[in-house]
């Protein structure tokens, strides 16, 4: 079986795995192969929505690739999120205050279809980028002088491996000392509709805090040509404490639930409904190790409150290309040089991970949860405030202090 050499070898080729590719293309003379079990155009089961951070880092590895992504035709603007208590009330919140000017949405929502498909296209124009379609990884062997990875037809090696390819992706179950724990992990299910009733002018997306569902929720979020992502997600250790049917739920709620079946009166279910698991970042964990670092879902980086993964799945594979470059200027491949990687990006990530773990945890208390609600819908101040969280991580800290709360109690 020939064996193909590359200096880093990425395995998977979605958001964090484009993104390392798109990072280590500033280094030409580095070689880098890419693989993917899968050809693109391909669907991954997900809420669809691309937020701020997946900007920021479109921003950061190339102005030029940002540019090309305002071209993309397959996304629509999405200026904040209605947040519907457990009590039926809503809460408006811009992803921006209301007191900046917006000149472009500060996030969007696309079909991953259509957007992964956009970033591999990005990658398939590199030139010092292999991607390798329909090739997927069945052993990984880590050796004293590079890493060997078998495929089907052929073989790979590399001084260096970045896993990207998921929860239950190779390297993660190859390399990773951690396994999936219920307390950790979600499980979410995924429909499209069209004709859904009702969207927000400015394409907010829809989170339905629902007791029955607490601390997970149900979505909507508007898609392009009138569809919508529809589904809902739950920690897996309550899915089997209570023992629930997640498909039966769905449909229940689309059928029955006063607030979300009128939405669905004339709607028409467009595909099945698909399942899938979220490795969330609510636990530390460690990343790196001899000649590998892993990324995205294979790091389990989603966000514990909002469930959001693809921007830090990309800022992860932005990282590890970084550190990547660092390891070859060094020729030092070893555990004790790569776990700085893990350092930095637990510097970025971990404390809006940990918060919000803190906040998926309060969104078990559903007076609470109301409460703020009932409050930030009658005080424009608190409301703004809110607003402001989703760029300033010391605002956002203050919902998980129980002087927050104390201040909202007797209204200072």
């Amino acid at each position: 079986m020939p064996e193909h050499h590359f200096d880093v070898l990425i395995i998977g080729a979605g958001p964090a795995g484009a993104s390392a590719a798109l990072s280590l293309s500033k280094y030409p003379k580095l070689r880098v192969g890419i693989l993917d079990k899968a050809k693109f155009p391909r669907d991954k089961i997900c809420g669809d929505a691309l937020s701020g951070n997946v900007i920021s880092t479109l921003k950061s590895l190339s102005p030029a690739l940002y540019e090309r992504f305002k071209a993309f035709p397959d996304k629509i603007g999405s200026f904040g999120i209605r947040f519907i208590a457990p009590n039926g009330n809503f809460l408006d919140v811009p992803f921006k205050s209301p007191k900046v000017e917006v000149s472009e949405p500060p996030g969007f929502i696309s079909k991953r279809l259509d957007f992964d498909n956009f970033l591999v296209s990005q990658v398939k124009s590199l030139p010092n980028v292999v991607l390798y379609e329909e090739t997927a990884a069945l052993a990984i062997e880590l050796m004293p002088d590079r890493v060997l990875v078998k495929t089907p037809r052929m073989s790979f090696s590399a001084s260096l491996l970045i896993g990207a390819d998921g929860a239950n992706g190779i390297t993660t179950k190859t390399l990773a000392s951690f396994k999936p724990e219920a307390a950790h992990f979600c499980a979410g299910l995924r429909v499209y509709y069209r004709h859904v009733s009702g969207m927000h002018a400015q394409n907010f997306i829809e989170l339905y805090f629902l007791p029955e569902l607490l601390p997970g929720y149900f979505w909507i979020f508007p898609l392009p040509n009138g569809y919508a992502n529809v589904g809902l997600g739950m920690l897996s250790k309550v899915i089997k404490k209570k023992r629930l049917d997640l498909k039966r739920l769905l449909l229940q709620l689309i059928k029955t639930h006063p607030m979300i079946a009128p939405r669905f009166k004339y709607a028409e279910q467009v595909d099945d409904i698909k399942g899938y698991g979220l490795p969330l970042g609510s636990k530390r964990r460690v990343l790196s190790g001899e000649r590998f670092m892993l990324t995205g879902d294979a790091a389990s980086l989603i966000d514990p409150f909002s469930g959001e993964g693809i921007g830090n799945a990309m800022k992860s594979g932005k990282l590890a290309a970084e550190v990547a470059y660092e390891s070859f200027l060094q020729q030092d491949f070893s555990q004790n040089f790569l776990r700085q990687y893990d350092e930095r990006l637990y510097q970025k990530l971990g404390s809006e991970l940990w918060l919000s773990h803190t906040l998926q945890r309060l969104s078990n208390f559903p007076m609470l949860f109301n409460f703020v609600v009932n409050r930030a819908r009658r005080s424009a101040t608190l409301s703004e405030m809110i607003s402001c969280m989703f760029d300033d991580l010391e605002l956002r800290k203050e919902l998980s202090k129980p002087s927050f709360y104390v201040k909202l109690l007797f209204g200072r």
